[in-house]
């Protein structure tokens, strides 16, 4: 339900000249006059949201949901989406609420690929108002979600503003960003709190297991926020942040990228042997993942986070088909 963001900012080589570009379109389009101006500002709030990063929300919500299928034999489709538009609601907030504090931080600047503010694209308040009605948008499916849901208000209000809080102080408030925790934030919000809030709002209880199968996942949007940060590791240190990745050195962050890439993998091999073939499926990507292997080692950052964002999302739907075609009672606590 968080931020998300998994946070993706994004630096290297050249690396922000595919974004660059399309920020510089918005705000050549917008200066083009009255005719595009509505059109141009639509694209504009598009480009500030990032759009490819929501596969680190929808997944955990599509994780959650299977695993309260096979729990429970059955799926409310009014709660799948209430819990997707809800979870993107506040992962948009979130990654709005990054670019307004990198923007007033002083962080982002001409050569920065979240150009939103610095270009001029959206205002400052434009973009506050806007991560507003994305929290209230948040608030709102939450609160429908609780009428149709057999889930306690409690437990209901704990996950989600427990997700809400997340996204906001990523940046915002004591800006787990700026002080080398962010890693921590991305690692329980966009894996084991959003896959626990989407399976408890099915099956109207809390329980432990989402928790568990939410690991790969987890490691998985992990990687997308390490790889950013280790792209973006000398323009950080310049600005003063600490991130894991200026911690650890270029040589370390290689190693633990490369960890959150093929674990999840180690995890699905172990689950397809001992349980169900079908858990064999998320193998499929592997591919992709020797291939971001093969470019990080290189140092070649160019559009990393974009990549590995896709691998997340594919994987992340192969683990889900894996689940919803397991036999019932093949998989642990299910």
């Amino acid at each position: 339900m968080g931020p998300v963001q998994p946070e993706v900012s994004i630096s290297a080589e050249s690396p922000r000249g595919g974004e660059r570009s399309e920020a510089s379109a918005v705000l050549a389009g917008a200066e083009r006059g009255p005719p595009g101006t509505w059109r141009q500002k639509c694209k504009a709030y598009m480009l500030a949201l990032r759009p490819w990063s929501f596969s680190a929300s929808l997944t955990p919500v599509a994780l959650g949901s299977a695993l309260a299928y096979r729990a429970e034999g059955a799926l409310d489709p009014r709660l799948l989406l209430g819990s997707a538009v809800t979870v993107l609601a506040v992962h948009g907030a979130g990654n709005l609420v990054n670019t307004y504090y990198d923007f007033s931080k002083g962080i982002d600047h001409k050569k920065s690929d979240d150009r939103t503010l610095v270009d001029q694209i959206l205002e400052p308040q434009d973009v506050v108002r806007f991560g507003v009605f994305l929290y209230t948008v948040g608030c709102i499916c939450a609160a429908g979600l609780y009428a149709v849901s057999t889930l306690k208000l409690e437990h209901l209000a704990l996950i989600y503003f427990g997700g809400l809080s997340s996204s906001f102080l990523y940046t915002g408030g004591i800006g787990f960003k700026y002080v080398a925790l962010g890693d921590v934030v991305i690692l329980i919000t966009f894996g084991p709190l959003a896959v626990m809030f989407a399976h408890a709002v099915q099956v109207g209880y809390l329980s432990v297991s989402p928790l568990l199968y939410a690991v790969p996942l987890a490691l998985s949007t992990e990687a997308i926020l390490h790889s950013n940060n280790t792209r973006d590791m000398e323009s950080d240190r310049q600005a003063g942040i600490v991130t894991l990745a200026i911690l650890i050195g270029p040589t370390f962050s290689y190693i633990l990228y490369t960890m959150l890439l093929f674990l999840p993998y180690l995890i699905f091999c172990v689950l397809a042997t001992r349980y169900t073939i079908s858990m064999a499926l998320p193998l499929l990507t592997i591919p992709m993942a020797f291939s971001l292997e093969r470019q990080f080692r290189s140092q070649s950052f160019n559009k990393i986070p974009q990549r590995t964002a896709k691998l997340n999302l594919l994987l992340g739907l192969f683990y889900v088909f894996g689940i919803t075609l397991a036999p019932p009672g093949a998989l642990p606590k299910l």
